[in-house]
Order: C-alpha cells, then sequence, then structure tokens
C-alpha cells in the first residue's frame, strides 16, 4: 500500500454547507481530488471560515446543500450574513477564484437556491469563477452522484488546465492512499487491566464539531417518557408516537428535534470481528495529527473529540455511521485495505465514472449498508488507526415536532416533546431487511431512557394569525398537528374556522392519526378536515384529488391572506399538490394556466406557500 506525500505548494480551500450531510460529504470527496492534484487542501464548513481565507487560498470551492424554503443550512448562515453585508464593496474579491457544486431537491419550489445566491454573491464581489457551476438533484434516477461525479471530471480538467502542476510532480494516483489528517492511537497511560463501564463514555464522545461546536441550538439530556405503536400490529407500517421529557425549553410548531443514534450492539460486534479488532476494541485511544498531511491554512480541529475513557469500541457505537450506503469514495478507500486481485479489482470498478450504474445497482437500488459490502469483501482488513477517515459519521436525524399549546407542558412542570415517526422496516430488491439507523435505535428505547437531543427552527415559518391550508399525508401531519394545538392555546375562547387540514393515508381504520383530536376541534369549529384514503376504495384518492373537490374552500383562504403549508414525502406527492393548486387558482380565480401558475410564485416569495418533505 503506497501513501501519498503531498505538496506544500498551491493551497485549496473547500467549504460547505450541509443540513443531513450529504453536502460535506460531497465537500470531502472534492477535497480529495484536489489533494490528488497536489493542493495543500483545507476541508470545513462554511460557519468556520471569513473571506480572508478566500483570499489566501489558490482556489475555494463550495459544496451547499439548500434547506427549507431556498435557505442556506444552518452551519452557513453566519457567512452568509456576513457575505451579504453592505460594507463589503465590489472588487472585494477580485483575488479570488471559486466554483461550487449545489445539492437540492427538484420537489421544491426554490430548487438549489442557496448554492445559487452565494455563487451570484460571490461574483457580485468580483470573485471570478474558473470552472462551470455544478448542480445535482436528489430526484436524480441515480442521486445526487448521477449529476455530482461527471461534475468533479470536469472540476479536475479545469483546475489541471488553469492551474498547472509544479514542474516534475504528477498526479497522486488513484493507486496511492491518501494519508488522513488525524489518526487514531493507543492513550499512553493504558492500563492492561483497566475496564470501561458504560457510563463512564456515555457523554465521552463529543460528536463532530459540525454537530456539536456550532449547531444553533444547545444540546440538553432527553428522557423517553413513553414508545407507543400507533398502527396495528398487522399493518405494513410501524408508526410510533415518541414522547419525551426536557428540561423547561420553549418551542414553537416547525420546530424539528435532532436525534443522535447509536449503532446497534450486535452490527458493532459484527464490524469489530470482521476486522479483527477483537484485541484492541476496549482500550482507550486518541487522536494525532499526522503532521505532515494537516495543512496550515486554516486551523484544522479533530473530527470529534475524545473523553478520556473512549474506547474504539465506543467510537463505533457512537460516531461511525455502519448503515450509511456507501459512497463512490468509500470503494476507493477499500481497494488499499486488500490483498486479494479479484477483490480489488471489483472494488475498483465501483469507482469508475462511466460504471456509475454498476454502483448504483450495487449499492442504492438495494440499499446496501456499509457493513454488508465489508461483509461481502471479506479479504479487507481496515487498520483500527484509520477507522475515523475511512467510515462516514452519523448524523444527527431531524424530526418534526408532533406537539404544541397545551401537549407541551409536562406533568411536573417539564416540558413535553412527542415525535410521530414510521419506523423504517422493510426487505429489498435482493430480499434483504433494511432498517433505518435512527428510528431503529427509538424504536428500541425502553421508557426511562435518557438521550441527547437539540431542538431547532427548521425551514417551515408558520405564521399563526393567518389562515392555514394544509396538506400533510402520513407523518407529515406532524408539525400541522403542533400548529393546530397552537393556535387552539392561543385562541381558546374565540374559534375559527379559517384552518383546512387534507390528510391523507391508505386506510382509514390503520392510519388515520389522530382522528379523535381532528374530531374535536372540528365540533368547537376550529378546524374543517378533508382526507383521502387510498386504499379504501376501488379507485385510488389523493390528498391532490380532495384539495381539487373542496377548490372553492381553498380558494377563499387563499383570497383571505392564507398560507399553504406541504408537509410528508418528497417527490411526486408535492409536485401534485403543487400541480393541483393551480388547478384550483385556475378554475376559481378564472385565470390563464400562465397566470395560475404566476399567482402561485408571488405566493412563494411572499412566505405564503411552506414546503417541509424529506
Amino acid at each position: 500500500m503506497a501513501l501519498a506525500a503531498l505538496s506544500h505548494g498551491r493551497s485549496a480551500l473547500v467549504v460547505y454547507g450541509s443540513e443531513s450531510g450529504t453536502a460535506q460529504d460531497a465537500a470531502e470527496e472534492i477535497g480529495r481530488v484536489t489533494k490528488r492534484l497536489r493542493f495543500r487542501t483545507s476541508v470545513t464548513e462554511l460557519d468556520m471560515v471569513n473571506l480572508n481565507d478566500f483570499v489566501k487560498c489558490d482556489v475555494v470551492i463550495l459544496a451547499v446543500s439548500t434547506t427549507g424554503q431556498g435557505d442556506v443550512p444552518t452551519n452557513a448562515r453566519s457567512f452568509w450574513k456576513k457575505l451579504r453585508s453592505s460594507k463589503l464593496k465590489t472588487g472585494v474579491l477580485s483575488r479570488v477564484c471559486f466554483t461550487s457544486f449545489g445539492i437540492g431537491d427538484s420537489s421544491y419550489p426554490n430548487f438549489n437556491w442557496a448554492s445559487r445566491k452565494l455563487s451570484n454573491r460571490l461574483l457580485q464581489l468580483s470573485a471570478h469563477c474558473f470552472c462551470e457551476r455544478g448542480e445535482s438533484d436528489e430526484q436524480h434516477i441515480e442521486g445526487v452522484d448521477g449529476l455530482f461525479i461527471p461534475w468533479l471530471t470536469t472540476l479536475h480538467d479545469s483546475l489541471l488546465q488553469q492551474f498547472p502542476l509544479p514542474a516534475g510532480q504528477t498526479v497522486i494516483s488513484d493507486e496511492d492512499l491518501l494519508m488522513p489528517e488525524w489518526k487514531l492511537q493507543m492513550v499512553d497511560n493504558y492500563l492492561n487491566d483497566y475496564v470501561i463501564s458504560e457510563k463512564s463514555w456515555k457523554l465521552d464522545v463529543l460528536r463532530s464539531r459540525q454537530h456539536k461546536d456550532t449547531l444553533d441550538f444547545a444540546l440538553r439530556t432527553a428522557l423517553l417518557a413513553s414508545n407507543g405503536r400507533l398502527t396495528p400490529e398487522a399493518h405494513w407500517q410501524d408508526v410510533r408516537l415518541f414522547e419525551f421529557s426536557v428540561d423547561p425549553v420553549d418551542y414553537s410548531p416547525g420546530d424539528v428535534l435532532t436525534i443522535f443514534p447509536r449503532n446497534a450492539t450486535e452490527d458493532v460486534d459484527e464490524l469489530i470481528s470482521i476486522m479483527h479488532w477483537e484485541s484492541i476494541a476496549d482500550r482507550p485511544i486518541e487522536f494525532v495529527p499526522d503532521d505532515y498531511a494537516l495543512t496550515d491554512s486554516i486551523d484544522v480541529a479533530p473530527p470529534l473529540r475524545l473523553g478520556a475513557s473512549t474506547t474504539l469500541r465506543d467510537l463505533i457505537t457512537n460516531y461511525l455511521d455502519l448503515n450509511a450506503i456507501p459512497r463512490r469514495s468509500f470503494f476507493t478507500n477499500l481497494a488499499h485495505f486488500t490483498s486479494d486481485p479479484m477483490q480489488k479489482e471489483r472494488l475498483l470498478d465501483f469507482t469508475k465514472p462511466e460504471l456509475l450504474d454498476e454502483l448504483y445497482d450495487y449499492t442504492t437500488r438495494p440499499r446496501r449498508s456499509i457493513l454488508e459490502v465489508l461483509q461481502e469483501f471479506d479479504t479487507v482488513k481496515i487498520p483500527w488507526q484509520w477507522a475515523a477517515s475511512i467510515f462516514p459519521h452519523i448524523k444527527g436525524r431531524q424530526f418534526s415536532i408532533a406537539s404544541g399549546g397545551n401537549l407541551k407542558q409536562g406533568p411536573n412542570g417539564d416540558t413535553r416533546i412527542q415525535l410521530l415517526v414510521a419506523i423504517v422496516r422493510y426487505r429489498t430488491i435482493i430480499k434483504k431487511l433494511r432498517q433505518g439507523l435512527c428510528t431503529r435505535y427509538l424504536s428500541e428505547l425502553e421508557p426511562g431512557s435518557q438521550l441527547e437531543v437539540g431542538i431547532s427552527r427548521s425551514g417551515v415559518r408558520i405564521d399563526l394569525d393567518k389562515p392555514a391550508i394544509m396538506v400533510g399525508p402520513g407523518t407529515g401531519v406532524a408539525p400541522l398537528r403542533a400548529m393546530v394545538h397552537e393556535r387552539a392555546a392561543l385562541h381558546p375562547g374565540s374559534p375559527r374556522a379559517d384552518q383546512l387540514l387534507f390528510f391523507g393515508g391508505r386506510n382509514r381504520e390503520a392510519d388515520f392519526f389522530f382522528q379523535h383530536e381532528w374530531a374535536h376541534y372540528e365540533s368547537r369549529g376550529n378546524l374543517t378536515v378533508h382526507t383521502a384514503f387510498s386504499r379504501d376504495q376501488s379507485s385510488k384518492v389523493y390528498v391532490q384529488d380532495v384539495i381539487r373537490e373542496h377548490a372553492r374552500d381553498v380558494y377563499r383562504l387563499l383570497n383571505a391572506d392564507g398560507v399553504v403549508y406541504i408537509c410528508g414525502s418528497s417527490g411526486r406527492m408535492p409536485q401534485a399538490v403543487r400541480a393541483a393548486l393551480t388547478d384550483v387558482i385556475e378554475t376559481q380565480g378564472r385565470l390563464q394556466r400562465e397566470d395560475a401558475e404566476r399567482y402561485l410564485t408571488t405566493l412563494e416569495k411572499s412566505g405564503r406557500y411552506q414546503q417541509e418533505t424529506w
């Protein structure tokens, strides 16, 4: 295994704004490209840098996702605020060479707005774009990589052309393994008879700084009060209502709860076994920098802070994502850790851009996990010192809070938080059982369990004083329930007839969530509910169909300055609902199609069309 030495000449700064980790993964992949072109490279989040860092580097590359209603991610908002400052004059970034890659979801109206806004502002300040800006779409048949991988080739070629290698240097081959900036080692004062108990490391492992140091919320301990299934045992989907208790804190409808899951014990044991790490799994570890690989252009912290008693097993349990679908770069790294020529060749096949469809068929289509890949490529043996740099890291999972109003008041002066969660558990096209990392973790928690959580705002901006047209199929109804309860608490003696809820599911008897609550509010005149249960009749009926059936009521609330809220699964549902609303505006307003679409665009720009889908 050859190790690559990096140049200390040209410098590249790769920065990301990432909400769920996808843009961070893209940034790390970009960083590997620049390192192989012998740029001294820093990869960090946008809020960790300032404009002076942009000026100091030869090239700046941004990877930015879009969240909410065209917003920049949480860990890029501080930078975006600085970038928008009126004190910055044209020409201030004239020495900056940059490009950017945007990650978005075309089911949202403001597709890839965050990346476009950042790029346009940099251009306004006279920065030079050295490579055509790229964009990807999570709805693409091959996912983000479908457009990201071809753009990486364009980036590679542009960098070589505009920033030639110094004389006597060549591109670092994919056959050479790049050194990580940080590696693991045993703690020097380790005692052979030292045993770590579960409680001693429970709060020692602090996840990466992008999830701890720069979050817009304070982490707090939550006590699980209840974990109850709402759907019948025979129903195809297990949907739970989780209730947590936290110290008094205020939150609003539309806010989200971030949960940091852990790997299942059997998965951790399996990884340790197939990697032959048993002898060192329960010994304390620490990070040490690789002085030559570590860049000096920006301070680069370790990927996480470890407590004095943190072991390799703790690291795997709390930090390394064994359940993730592996990216192309993961196979590139694995190929360096096998001596079997056939397995090495197959691993390298998955890294070839021209075989992207094979990678998709092997990983994304069957939802094959990293652990399963390592089980199949059994000759791969990763040195434990490299674990934190080879495996992707567990990201916090966000869930829309389903409680509001009086539901927020706990029995003992504490604050109650409820989540409506569909447990991810299914069989793939290769008949293997798949379980979501976070929902599996949650489903197995017993009442009384403690876990670390955070409360933050989502991209939805709820206006409690305006009429509401709410569309929430399935678990998408969670934030809408919070809004209904909040409005009822704010106006207890004055029922309001300006709330329309369109709820959808498969069967009224199985998944009509909070049916009795809706009936209560309807009887008081607070709410009107229209339902669409797709499997309760011979022809399927969806929420968009019911919206058209009640076009007059929908249009009445729109004309009364009402706000549209669409929550639930991304993909076809938001687009179908948007088309239905356009039909309503066209027919009820007696407008031409183009004028109806323009009306809807005006709603979006004024904040009266809110979408939160996942």
